[in-house]
């Protein structure tokens, strides 16, 4: 198949239930050296007059030196059918396999960032600002920080211009 370039204005979908239900890959590198991930955090909107994806990488994760170490990153977006790809992308590390063959999913090159030939839909993002979660940021008694990390190292937010969208022909 392949895919073409649209306006993101042209799309309607519910941010909520494409992020937090669907799940969406986000990859960082290029088709020489990449590594994905799958992500279920994240934010859609306005920022800066520009529009955003904002998304959460721990630091242990091997996406993270892809994502902190490149300009640009993808968020790409499967159907259901590609469920247990999702799970193997979110569960294995791809210091120990090559997750896209494991998976069954084909990385394909859009403007020089790395997407997946199975997606639906495919952001590339350029970062325009990083920053930590920390810990004592927190401003509820919900037990959030324990809950959610306990020892692991907590998330680092990237905030991204989305300055392309593919979408499949």
């Amino acid at each position: 198949m392949g895919f073409k370039k649209v306006q993101l204005s042209e799309l309607n979908f519910n941010p909520f239930t494409l992020i937090g239900k669907q799940w969406m890959l986000l990859t960082g590198g290029n088709k020489e050296k990449f590594n994905t991930m799958t992500a279920s955090w994240g934010q859609l909107g306005v920022l800066w007059n520009k529009d955003i994806l904002t998304c959460y990488i721990r630091p242990n994760r091997y996406t993270y030196e892809f994502v902190e170490n490149g300009e640009y990153f993808t968020a790409s977006f499967l159907g259901e059918q590609y469920r247990d790809a999702l799970k193997l992308c979110g569960a294995k590390s791809g210091r120990d396999c090559d997750k896209a063959k494991e998976a069954g999913i084909t990385p394909v090159e859009l403007d020089g960032c790395v997407g997946f030939d199975e997606a639906d839909m495919v952001f590339v993002c350029r970062k325009l600002y990083a920053g930590g979660i920390k810990a004592d940021s927190f401003l509820t008694d919900e037990g959030l920080a324990e809950k959610f990390y306990g020892s692991d190292p907590l998330h680092k937010a990237y905030i991204a211009e989305i300055t392309a969208v593919y979408v499949k022909e």
